[in-house]
């Protein structure tokens, strides 16, 4: 029996029109998030099987692949309820998430100046990639990261609670090769409630995560 499952979409998919076309988001979710979770699958039995014939040799490989496949799972679960198609605008006090509107000031000290930071992240990153905003436990603060592939570059412990895929898969049919004009859109349709929940559950759950002094 698998071990990941495709999650099914929390909208049709017209719902992130016109930031996002039909086309884009049938295949990405039902294609590409597909094959992350069928990868990782096949990786844990590769892995099984290996352990079963005490056979090392590609273990490597194998990790590899299932830190790809595992990592590209979560973060496209995460996608896609970071996204409502009556969502944008910056979290303020008065929609219920001004706890998550503070975090980002006072880590960021403006949240233009926090746009602007994972905007950038997004955008520049080398190849496929992600822009990500984490909960660092260890600080308590909020970070930026660009997420190389689906799990480089990013610090152990943290905890994705916004995130805006930059891979060529993401945007390419409406988007063209305008990364950044993908990215500038994205702002459109951010789900400001469903951030604020993640932040406040790795909040609520940093004690147990990660032990530091």
């Amino acid at each position: 029996m698998a071990t990941y499952t495709l999650p099914e979409l929390p909208y049709d998919y017209a719902a992130l029109e016109p930031v996002i076309n039909p086309q884009i988001i049938e295949l990405h979710h039902d294609k590409h998030h597909a094959a992350y979770v069928k990868g990782a699958n096949d990786t844990l039995e590769q892995l099984a099987e290996a352990r079963d014939k005490e056979a090392w040799g590609a273990i490597n490989g194998l990790q590899k692949n299932l830190a790809f496949h595992l990592s590209g799972h979560i973060l496209h679960s995460i996608y896609w309820h970071n996204m409502t198609g009556d969502g944008g605008g910056e979290p303020l006090a008065a929609d219920g998430v001004g706890d998550l509107a503070d975090a980002i000031t006072e880590s960021f000290g403006t949240f233009a100046g926090f746009k602007s930071q994972l905007t950038k992240a997004a955008a520049t990153t080398q190849g496929s990639g992600w822009g990500v905003l984490a909960y660092e436990p260890v600080s308590g603060r909020l970070i930026v990261e660009q997420v190389y592939d689906h799990q480089g570059n990013v610090g152990q412990g943290s905890t994705p609670i916004l995130v805006f895929d930059a891979w060529e898969h993401a945007f390419y049919l409406q988007y063209k090769n305008q990364k950044v004009d993908f990215i500038d859109a994205m702002w459109a349709v951010v789900n400001w409630q469903d951030v604020a929940k993640r932040y406040a559950a790795a909040k609520e759950r940093a004690d147990v995560l990660l032990l530091a002094p």
